[in-house]
C-alpha cells in the first residue's frame, strides 16, 4: 500500500497501535503532541544518532528490518556506553515514495525486536517525505544514578584497557558485501553492454555464497549493543573509569578517550581480539588485520578504562580483553606492535562527514 494513501497519522497508528510501555518511567507514549516520562531519582540520559541511505546503509544488501533493528542498537549502545540503562525511544523517518507501508512495518519488526531485547519503549517521533531515498533519526533516552555515570574523561594513569567482544569483524562484513555488490553490478553491466537477455534473466536471480563468512555478515547487519557486559561489570563490582562503544574504530575512541582525559595509553597488537573469520577475511582481501581492527568501525563493542586493582576481577569476565594501560599525557598514545616495535596511535576511524 502507497504510504500517502493512509496518511502520516494512520501510518503512526498501523505502526504503533500494539506497543504497550513496559517502563514505569514511561507515563505516557505514542499518541499525544508529547510523550510523558518521569525520572525523580535518577539523572536523565539522551543520545540521537541520524542514519542517511547512500551514507550509513545500503537497501541494496541490507533488508529493512535489519536496518530497524541497528538503528535501534547504534542508540541503545551509546546509553549502555554511558553505564545506564536505556528506558525509551523515539523515531523519526523520511521517506520516499518508493517505500511502501509494508517496507514501514518491516522497519518498525526490526525497531521492536531490539527495544524488545533491552525492555525499551518506542514513545513517539516523527514521519516526513524525503526526496532523496531513506532517512532514519532515532532519539534515545536512558537513566542512571548520578554515580554511576561513567563518562570519556574519567580515564587516570595507571587504568587497564579493556574491551569486549572482537574487533574488525562488522568491518570485514561490509568489505565483503561491497566486494559482492561490485561483482554482481559488473555481470549486469556486461550483460546489458552485450545485449544478453537471459545472462539479465538469470542475474536477477544472483545469490553470493557466504559460506564460510557468516558471523561477519552477523557483525555487520546485526549489530548487538553489548548491555550483557555492562551488567557483567556491574555484578563483579567493576565501575569504569571511563568508557565509549567503539562506533568509528578503537583507534578513534581510545584517541577521544585519551584527549578528553587528558592522558596517554599503550596498546599491544597481540592483545587486541580478532576473530578467525576476519582474519581470514582480511588475508583473502590483502589487508592488514590489525589495521582493519584499530580503524575499522561499526564493532559497537565497548572499550572502556579500569583501575588497576580490578585486573583479577576483569580477567574472570568472559568476553572481555585486556589490551593496555593509560600512562602520563607527555607519553603520547602508543601502538606495541607483535614484534615489540612501537609507533605512534592515529585515530584513523571512520568520519562520517567525509
Amino acid at each position: 500500500m502507497e504510504i500517502a494513501k493512509l496518511g502520516e497519522f494512520g501510518l503512526i497508528d498501523r505502526l504503533t497501535k500494539d506497543i504497550k510501555p513496559q517502563n514505569e518511567s514511561t507515563k505516557y507514549g505514542v499518541g499525544d503532541d508529547c510523550a510523558v516520562l518521569s525520572y525523580p531519582n535518577s539523572e536523565v540520559l539522551v543520545t540521537t544518532d541520524m542514519l542517511m541511505e547512500g551514507v550509513h546503509f545500503d537497501l541494496t544488501y541490507i533488508d529493512l528490518e535489519h536496518l530497524g533493528y541497528k538503528s535501534a542498537m547504534v542508540n541503545i549502545s551509546d546509553i549502555f556506553a554511558m553505564n545506564g540503562t536505556p528506558r525509551q525511544l523515539t523515531v523519526s523517518l523520511a521517506v520516499s515514495k518508493r517505500f511502501t507501508v509494508e517496507d514501514m512495518e518491516q522497519f518498525y519488526n526490526g525497531l521492536r525486536l531490539a527495544c524488545d531485547k533491552w525492555h525499551v519503549d518506542i514513545v513517539g517521533g516523527d514521519t516526513t517525505s524525503s526526496y532523496t531515498g531513506l532517512a532514519i533519526s532515532i532519539t534515545c533516552i536512558g537513566e542512571a544514578k548520578k554515580e554511576d555515570i561513567v563518562y570519556r574523561n574519567g580515564a587516570k594513569e595507571t587504568d587497564l584497557i579493556c574491551v569486549s567482544g572482537d574487533l574488525g569483524a562488522a568491518y570485514m562484513g561490509l568489505q565483503l558485501l561491497e566486494r559482492e555488490k561490485s561483482v554482481y553490478y559488473s555481470q549486469v553491466d556486461e550483460a546489458k553492454r552485450k545485449g544478453d537477455k537471459k545472462a539479465l534473466e538469470s542475474l536477477a536471480q544472483f545469490q553470493p555464497d557466504f559460506a564460510g563468512k557468516e558471523y561477519l555478515l552477523q557483525r555487520q547487519l546485526r549489530t548487538e549493543a553489548r548491555g550483557d557486559i555492562i551488567e557483567k561489570l556491574r555484578t563483579a563490582g567493576i565501575r569504569p573509569t571511563a568508557m565509549m562503544d567503539i562506533s568509528d574504530g578503537l583507534s578513534s575512541e581510545l584517541m577521544h578517550i585519551c584527549k578528553q582525559s587528558h592522558v596517554g595509553c599503550r596498546i599491544f597488537e597481540k592483545q587486541i581480539p580478532i576473530d578467525y573469520q576476519t582474519a581470514v577475511m582480511a588475508e583473502e582481501l590483502n589487508m592488514n588485520v590489525t589495521t582493519c581492527a584499530l580503524n575499522g568501525g561499526e564493532d559497537y563493542e565497548l572499550l572502556f578504562t579500569i583501575p588497576i586493582g580490578d585486573h583479577e576481577k576483569i580477567q574472570a569476565i568472559d568476553d572481555v580483553r585486556l589490551i593496555g594501560h593509560i600512562t602520563k599525557d607527555s607519553l603520547g598514545q602508543v601502538l606495541v606492535t607483535r614484534d615489540d616495535q612501537e609507533f605512534p596511535l592515529k585515530a584513523q576511524g571512520w568520519n562520517p562527514l567525509q
